[in-house]
């Protein structure tokens, strides 16, 4: 478990719904965290998938959860079980699910060599899973190595879990995505590139998992949406990886689905098949034939007893001592394993002599730019090929630009698990090992990753701020203002186009290295990027929006409102704030501002007599519901019709001062009021207390 944090959604000992103990955290992403807890009626433990609250009311993600959530009424032990999903006090919506103690395949590929018969056990197993799931017209769609964990470590107890984008078959059904693409690149089949699943796009999935285990290599598909297309559309690369597992691949991953089974059962059928023990082979059954020869066998043997007898003589005449030399040892395997990382350099093998030896220390002293200790090397006969302390002193000067690596060679097969100093060293470096590997002729399993190891925020936040079209974009996921080698990153925020999210992805890939990213923004209008444009950058902090429906008086997460509905709007902030300004408005879709605090009849801004305070908290109702007119003809309500379709923003900022040193109009234009804005804010930047805002999302 991870240590916790102030900032962490739930604290260890906090109950959920009367049931629930947080016992740590798992892990933290993008989107929301992931907690142990233990059921208090019961005593099982639990897995607790938690959104972060700023997705909790966002309509796509609650979709997702739901859509996860349904996984419950599948009942395999291959197949994580879902119970439930719920809402905490204060808006945090939360999955509970089986905790699957093991290790994720995607950790144990790096660990060590999975074997054949491991990954068989693995896919008979996953493939049982998906046949349950598919029974139910689910499709995973986003099936990959880390979403497939060996409890206790063992291959016969492989567990699917992690059904965050599954996608439910029956009609009319829909997912967060919709018809876009929806998993990890390296593992999606051709098809989901065009924003199309079937059960066979699960079976792709585990074909080109199997296949980066056995390689213990992330596949490597390109770094643009070009390559990837390209690269989906072969058959996958098997060279090396022996039947039936080579086969096994081949049939799930075909590129075009109607090549593949139509089914996981039919899939699980033919693996059964390959397995099972051919009893009308008869190869290699005969016995070899005995072969008559006594009279030259006994020739032969006398031969060499009067070698024998001669050369005895001369040896213990004396007669050769000035020319002997005590012979070379044998090495079976014939080997060097040389190792570059932060605790230090090894290097340690064997040789054929001493020119040999000194041009493999001088490959090595120029990699890593240390010296090995004397006699590292053993010189030793047992050569696998003439050619070999050639190839591997080729081998070891060409890994130079790593900045960490293992070399493992023995006789004519080598692995090199090794750290790029970022992606585009890595695919520079995976071209020059597959050259390396065509010309020695040697059976090279190569894992280089893309760093660096540690990626800070402040390297990200530049590309962010060049690329921001609709106000500032965020990160998530970072610890201590870093990314580990395999978190993901997650940006968030809002873009003025779906091509500005395109760019702002090709600018960052070549940053993140192995890092999954995620870019969690919403499309909004220009109207709403113009204002976003020219806010101050400032959290929420002390100052936050309500939306609520005033039929009920219920929260509204979404921020979604139907037609007839009637938004009420609160700004909240503490009541131990005096003295300060507040200044709201809403930007419409329709070109303009209204500035609803101040306005010509609430001229009061002073939050000391704003509002009124509940629990340490101010409420300052901005928009009413319309049955509240009656009482006050100076409020402000709306209601949702077919004019008013489309997204608005309520936007509140608290300052020390007065926003503006005059009243603004009822309503302005876009343009006058981000021109206005932005003069207000030039060198005022450290008396704004808090922005907040919130998407007011007017539908049908």
């Amino acid at each position: 478990m991870k240590d916790p944090m102030p900032s962490d959604i739930f604290q260890t000992g906090q109950v959920l719904n009367n049931t629930y103990e947080i016992k740590g955290i798992l892990g933290r992403g993008g989107t929301g965290e992931v907690y142990l807890a233990i059921n208090q009626i019961i005593g099982r433990q639990s897995a607790i998938k938690a959104l972060n609250a700023q997705f909790s009311g966002n309509s796509d993600y609650l979709e997702l959860m739901k859509r996860e959530e349904q996984m419950r009424n599948i009942m395999h032990d291959a197949v994580v079980r879902y119970s439930e999903c719920s809402r905490t006090d204060d808006g945090h919506v939360f999955l509970v699910m089986d905790y699957i103690e093991g290790t994720p395949l995607s950790d144990l590929m790096f660990e060590r060599r999975v074997s054949d018969q491991e990954l068989l056990i693995v896919a008979h197993r996953v493939l049982a899973g998906l046949d349950a799931t598919h029974a139910q017209g689910i499709i995973h769609r986003d099936l990959s190595p880390d979403n497939i964990i060996l409890r206790d470590g063992k291959a016969e107890r492989a567990t699917i879990i992690d059904f965050g984008i599954a996608k439910d078959t029956a009609t009319g059904a829909r997912t967060i995505v919709g018809n876009n693409f929806a998993g990890k690149y390296e593992y999606a089949a051709p098809e989901q590139l065009d924003g199309h699943a079937d059960f066979r796009t699960d079976l792709y999935a585990l074909g080109a998992s199997l296949l980066a285990v056995a390689r213990r290599d992330v596949p490597d598909v390109g770094s643009n949406p070009g390559e990837v297309v390209r690269y989906k559309k072969e058959p996958l690369d098997v060279s090396g990886i022996k039947a039936p597992l080579s086969d096994l691949i081949l049939l799930l991953s075909a590129p075009d689905p109607a090549q593949r089974p139509s089914t996981a059962l039919e899939a699980q059928a033919q693996l059964d098949r390959w397995l099972k023990p051919d009893t009308h082979n008869s190869k290699g059954t005969g016995s070899p034939k005995k072969r008559s020869g006594k009279s030259s066998g006994n020739k032969g043997l006398l031969a060499v007893l009067a070698a024998v007898v001669i050369g005895a003589g001369v040896f213990f005449s004396g007669a050769l001592d000035s020319l002997f030399t005590p012979p070379l040892p044998v090495a079976s395997p014939y080997s060097l394993a040389a190792g570059n990382g932060p605790t230090g350099s090894t290097f340690s093998g064997h040789a054929p002599d001493t020119e040999s030896a000194a041009l493999l220390r001088a490959a090595f002293v120029g990699s890593t730019g240390s010296q090995p200790p004397e006699g590292a090397l053993t010189l030793a006969t047992g050569l696998p090929d003439p050619a070999w302390p050639a190839r591997v002193t080729e081998l070891m000067t060409l890994l130079q630009p790593l900045e960490e690596w293992q070399l493992d060679v023995t006789d004519t097969s080598v692995e090199l698990m090794a750290l790029a100093p970022d992606t585009s060293t890595r695919n520079a470096m995976n071209s020059t090992m597959r050259d390396w590997a065509a010309r020695s002729e040697m059976q090279l399993q190569s894992s280089i990753l893309a760093g660096p190891e540690m990626l800070g925020t402040d390297v990200l936040e530049a590309a962010l701020a060049e690329h921001a079209t609709c106000g500032a974009l965020s990160l998530l996921g970072a610890e201590n203002g870093a990314y580990g080698m395999f978190d993901p990153v997650t940006i968030t925020g809002d873009m003025s186009a779906r091509s500005d999210i395109e760019t702002l992805q090709q600018a960052l890939t070549p940053l993140i290295g192995e890092r999954a990213l995620r870019v969690e923004t919403t499309i909004l209008n220009s109207d709403l990027c113009a204002i976003r444009s020219v806010m101050p950058p400032t959290s929420s902090g002390a100052v936050s929006v309500w939306l609520g429906r005033a039929a009920t008086g219920d929260a509204v997460m979404t921020g979604i409102f139907r037609t007839g509905e009637n938004p009420v709007v609160d700004v909240q902030l503490p009541a131990t704030i005096t003295g300060a300004s507040l200044w709201v408005m809403v930007v419409d879709n329709t070109g303009k501002v209204f500035n609803i605090l101040p306005n010509i009849n609430q001229t009061e801004h002073m939050v000391d007599t704003l509002g009124v305070v509940e629990n340490g908290v101010r409420r300052v109702r901005v928009l009413w519901p319309i049955a509240a007119l009656q009482e006050d003809a100076t409020r402000l309500a709306i209601q949702v019709d077919s004019e008013s379709y489309g997204k608005s923003e309520i936007v509140a900022i608290l300052s020390k001062t007065p926003l503006f040193g005059m009243r603004r109009p009822r309503d302005e234009s876009v343009s006058s009021l981000a021109e206005s804005l932005a003069e207000t804010l030039v060198g005022r930047e450290a008396e704004i207390i808090g922005v907040a805002s919130r998407i007011i999302d007017a539908r049908p």
